[in-house]
């Protein structure tokens, strides 16, 4: 009895400690400055503004908070430099191509290349280094 109450217990500990890291959302960087895309802007690029999130080998973040026709301001949630064990935002400027009539953001980080592009309703944003390359499908997240 003893040791289903030490098991109960524990279960309802990490339950506790650690779902919400995994469930919940970060909160937003400090800095964070949304600027809504100029009216004039195609469509097709404005979409990638605003708050994205998805699920892979960990949980993914990227926000993309201000777009022009030749780059964009965006912050990723990942595993920083110096804190290798905890993620945090990090802040990138991406520039802004078009290629074969799709729009794409691309930047580098320590990890490799990064490509962000939309694929209907989702954003597919991918890493490309010399370990090869990872890539997840992130859906909009409509209340920032």
């Amino acid at each position: 009895m003893k040791t289903f109450v030490v098991l109960a217990v524990s279960i309802v500990l990490v339950g506790i400690f650690f779902c919400p890291l995994v469930m919940s959302a970060p909160s937003m960087p400090s800095d964070l400055q949304m600027v809504q895309p100029d009216p004039s802007l195609p469509k097709e690029l404005s979409a990638f503004f605003g708050k994205w999130e998805g699920t892979g080998q960990m949980q993914y973040f990227l926000i993309v908070e201000k777009i022009d026709g030749e780059k964009a301001s965006l912050y990723a949630w990942e595993f920083g430099a110096e804190t290798a064990s905890t993620p945090i935002w990090v802040r990138y400027e991406a520039q802004v191509t078009k290629e074969m009539g799709k729009y794409k953001l691309w930047y580098s980080n320590r990890s490799g290349n990064c490509e962000v592009t939309l694929k209907g309703e989702a954003l597919n944003w991918s890493t490309i280094s010399i370990r090869g390359s990872e890539s997840v499908r992130l859906k909009r997240v409509l209340n920032l």
